[in-house]
């Protein structure tokens, strides 16, 4: 079983940054691909950011040049660096990752976070 946690929200103003940490923890896993994911009242959720073992990246177009994924293997800690904020970034955001455990058997499942609130004033 892995465990995220994510700190990190908080309210801020138009053209301010914040910095989102998800940790995950628990016994004997190894995870794939992280991501981070968003959803406003009334909207569903959406895809902001993934980020593969390697490094790979991948962006939603609304937040390009805007905002950075990374990723700390060795503390199994993804991050999303989120720049020049606006007040249509406003939403819980949640990480997620895929991990593979003994209890999945060693196949991939997919793990999220309890969300942390992002709210963004004009």
């Amino acid at each position: 079983q892995v465990q995220l946690v994510e700190s990190g929200g908080g309210l801020v103003q138009a053209g301010g940054s914040l910095r989102l940490s998800c940790a995950a923890s628990g016994s004997r896993f190894r995870i794939s691909m992280m991501g981070w994911y968003r959803q406003a009242p009334g909207k569903q959720r959406e895809l902001v950011a993934t980020i593969s073992p390697d490094g790979s990246t991948n962006y939603a177009d609304s937040v390009k040049g805007r905002f950075t994924i990374s990723r700390d293997n060795a503390k199994n800690t993804e991050y999303l660096q989120m720049n020049s904020l606006k007040p249509e970034d406003t939403a819980v955001y949640y990480c997620s990752v895929g991990a593979a455990s003994p209890m999945s058997l060693w196949s991939i499942r997919d793990y999220w976070g309890q969300g942390t609130q992002v709210t963004v004033s004009s």
